[in-house]
């Protein structure tokens, strides 16, 4: 129905994480590839293998599944935090080896430096990215992303002088002011109200709209999957089987069919939600652990 890949049924052998590193990406489409990646613990019952998917530039991409997946720590991987067991990461034609300004990065905390201004907060990321500007263009270029989140009248004040809502806001500005060519979300609404989550929800699809930026995120609500991305991955758990140990991974990728210039308030009203949305839940219900 809304399928266009579907789960590869094997656990392929693990590799050694010495391996050679020292790849070229493969000659496949996609900004970002993600080739047969595999992260294991305990050496036989890995937590996930052999994921593979790419983004293309400009593409929102959700991944959604039961906790415990491995969702995070795929983002890890991307973000250049963590390591994969085995497997490659390629954006833009090098491979991923740790962490960089290339890639912009908000979690569900929003991990801003509590003595600083917002102003601060931000400058201090876009001195990072561009340490031969003058104080003038930092500043010129902070308030320019300020504005897109909408928090001018907060520019000097702390993160204890700001609501939680607004403390994203932040993270997701300075996120966007080093101008990533990816940004990696991990759940970065999960611990807002409905209504806020709403509201910067679609000053996130507004942004993602002026900018062209590439987005990979993670999430646990159905809605908000619907709402902002592109595709979205299914991922399953690990499980053991009658047939043994099944590691967990993609299990399907979903296309969304819904126009693009949609928004939380007529979501709902959209031809093809309903189904849509349907099959996702089915799948976490249903179909999430690894068979």
């Amino acid at each position: 129905m809304w399928s266009d890949v579907t789960q590869r049924p094997a656990v392929h052998p693990i590799a050694s994480p010495t391996e050679s590193t020292a790849r070229k990406a493969s000659p496949v489409n996609g900004f970002l590839q993600i080739e047969r990646l595999s992260k294991a613990y305990v050496p036989a019952k890995p937590v996930f293998a052999d994921v593979s998917f790419t983004l293309d530039k400009g593409e929102f991409v959700c991944i959604i599944g039961h906790s415990g997946c491995g969702k995070t720590t795929i983002l890890n991987v991307l973000a250049g935090l963590d390591t994969a067991t085995s497997g490659h990461v390629f954006m833009d034609g090098r491979e991923i080896v740790g962490p960089s300004l290339e890639r912009g990065v908000v979690f569900q905390s929003h991990a801003l430096m509590p003595w600083l201004t917002v102003r601060q907060n931000i400058a201090f990321a876009v001195k990072s990215r561009w340490p031969g500007w003058s104080g003038a263009q930092v500043q010129a270029h902070v308030e320019k992303f300020v504005a897109l989140v909408g928090l001018t009248p907060a520019l000097d004040k702390k993160p204890s002088q700001l609501s939680g809502g607004m403390k994203q806001r932040v993270g997701i500005a300075r996120a966007f002011s080093i101008q990533p060519k990816m940004l990696l979300l991990d759940e970065p609404f999960g611990a807002l109200d409905a209504l806020t989550r709403g509201t910067i929800q679609d000053e996130l699809m507004s942004i993602v709209r002026q900018t062209q930026q590439t987005v990979f995120m993670i999430t646990h609500d159905v809605d908000e999957a619907i709402l902002l991305a592109d595709r979205i991955l299914l991922m399953s758990n690990g499980n053991e089987t009658s047939a043994g140990y099944r590691a967990g991974g993609i299990a399907e990728v979903v296309s969304n069919p819904l126009p693009r210039d949609r928004n939380r308030a007529s979501l709902h009203h959209l031809e093809g939600y309903y189904p849509l949305r349907n099959h996702i839940v089915d799948f976490l219900v249903t179909r999430a652990k690894a068979h």
